[in-house]
């Protein structure tokens, strides 16, 4: 039986990169963004593999869009084995005291709501479905476990997603819904081309720092998806080998 998999913030970079490697392996894949120019330039990327896609577009913040999301992948499919729980956005970098309310409650917004909204409706389809179960992969980031200097509201975000992950790890086992998170360091994408020209250290200096190609991370998102359901791969990181990570600060 084809497998069904949910992949948000699948317009660009790693969620782009993750769809079209499920694909490849012959998945059918809910493409979920905000626009949907870009979730359409995702499909015709994926070449005759695009006939099994179905573009959403998708607010991750707002519950009802979500729920639109998971309605239309039921209509159509009828289950859902996989969701990839990616979507998210970061803010300027600025002293903690800068930052503004708008900038902190829309990160908090696509970044811990927007995964929480879409893990809970993928939770309660594989709940009810036949055979039920499926998995869930939340995106952490190396955000999740060290900081950069001023990015407390994507660090607070990805360090609450570890939390989320594990309590879903364990509300699921009874249910054979497992779920595991992947933290990414450095993918080549739009998001981190400012890399490439010096970003702030925590000792105060820019540094110019390396980067890897995306399609590694769609490949390991891929792996974990592969997986039976009864194994898991609880955290993985997946790095740019020379970036500052270990020994960070």
């Amino acid at each position: 039986m084809s497998k069904i998999a949910v992949v948000t913030g699948a317009g660009s970079g790693i969620g782009r990169a993750a769809a079209l490697a499920l694909l490849g392996a012959g998945w059918h894949v809910a493409l979920a963004g905000r626009r949907a120019d870009a979730l359409e330039a995702t499909i015709a990327q994926a070449g005759e593999a695009g006939a099994r896609c179905l573009a959403v577009p998708t607010d991750v913040g707002d519950a009802a869009s979500v729920a639109a999301l998971f309605a239309a992948v039921k209509e159509k499919w009828g289950r859902c084995d996989l969701l990839f729980n990616n979507a998210g956005r970061g803010s300027p970098a600025v002293d903690f005291d800068e930052i503004s309310h708008e900038d902190w409650f829309g990160v908090v917004a696509a970044n811990l709501n927007g995964a929480f909204l879409c893990a809970q409706e993928a939770y309660r389809m594989m709940k009810h479905q036949e055979p039920r179960g499926g998995r869930i992969i939340n995106n952490g980031s190396i955000s999740a476990y060290a900081p950069r200097p001023g990015s407390a509201p994507y660090t607070a975000t990805k360090h609450a997603i570890g939390g989320l992950t594990k309590s879903l790890s364990l509300d699921g086992r009874k249910w054979d819904i497992a779920c595991g998170q992947i933290d990414v360091g450095n993918a080549a994408t739009e998001m981190t081309d400012r890399m490439t020209k010096g970003v702030p250290q925590a000792n105060g200096t820019m540094m110019v720092e390396p980067r890897m190609d995306v399609r590694h991370v769609g490949e390991a998102v891929l792996h974990m998806a592969s997986l039976p359901l009864d194994a898991n791969i609880q955290f993985m990181t997946v790095m740019a080998t020379k970036m500052p990570f270990v020994g960070r600060g």
